[in-house]
Formats: C-alpha cells, sequence, structure tokens
C-alpha cells in the first residue's frame, strides 16, 4: 500500500475509484449546485438560478414549437432535434449549429475527464 504526503494509507482500489468517479459524475451537478449559489452570495445566488430557471423555459418552449412545423397542429413531426433544425434553419445555420454543439459537448467531456482524474488521484 502507498503512503500519501500525510502519512495516510490509500486503501482504495480500482473499484472504489470507479464508483467515486461515477458518483462525481452523477452528483457534480446536484451537489455542486448549493456551493456554487453560496459562492455567489444572496443576491446574485438566487438571481442566477431565476436566469437560467427563465432560460430553461425558454429552451422548453422553443422545443415544443418545434415538434410540429410549420402548423402547431397539422404540420409535419419532427421525430428529432436534428430534423427540427433542418427544417426551421439554412444548411449554413444548421452547420453552424452542429459545430456549436459539438464543441459545447467536446468541452464537457474535457472537463468530466479532468474531474474524473483529479477524484480518482
Amino acid at each position: 500500500m502507498e503512503a500519501t504526503e500525510e502519512g495516510r494509507i490509500r486503501t482504495g482500489t480500482l473499484w472504489t475509484g470507479t464508483a467515486h468517479a461515477f458518483t462525481a459524475i452523477v452528483g457534480s451537478g446536484i451537489l455542486a449546485l448549493p456551493w456554487s449559489v453560496a459562492r455567489l452570495g444572496w443576491i446574485l445566488g438566487p438571481l442566477v438560478l431565476v436566469t437560467f430557471a427563465i432560460v430553461t423555459y425558454y429552451t422548453s418552449i422553443n422545443f415544443s414549437d418545434c415538434y410540429r412545423t410549420p402548423d402547431p397542429v397539422t404540420g409535419r413531426k419532427n421525430h428529432t432535434c436534428g430534423d427540427a433544425v433542418r427544417t426551421l434553419l439554412d444548411p449554413i445555420e444548421v452547420l453552424l449549429s452542429s459545430i456549436l454543439q459539438y464543441t459545447i459537448l467536446w468541452g464537457m467531456i474535457i472537463g468530466y475527464t479532468i474531474t474524473t482524474t483529479i477524484s480518482v488521484a
């Protein structure tokens, strides 16, 4: 067994490291939210939460409006988000939207990988 700089002995295994990484990834949004709001303070914290709630509401309304296009009652069904994007945007806008989505996805992948690495270490 390996001792840390503080003299404590590490008793973790591959399974405990994997369980810790899984817990960190699943709980990162839930556990980080109260800490982040507390760090922002009593004024800015709730204001940020309300702002994110408004953004979530706005995007969910947009997604529900995109289910049938161009008419919300008799229009063609868009079964996927990609169908809705292709129906409503020009080809250049579809490309830019795809680039933006993949950039965000890769950023999240890198962030979670770094978080997992730090947690396992």
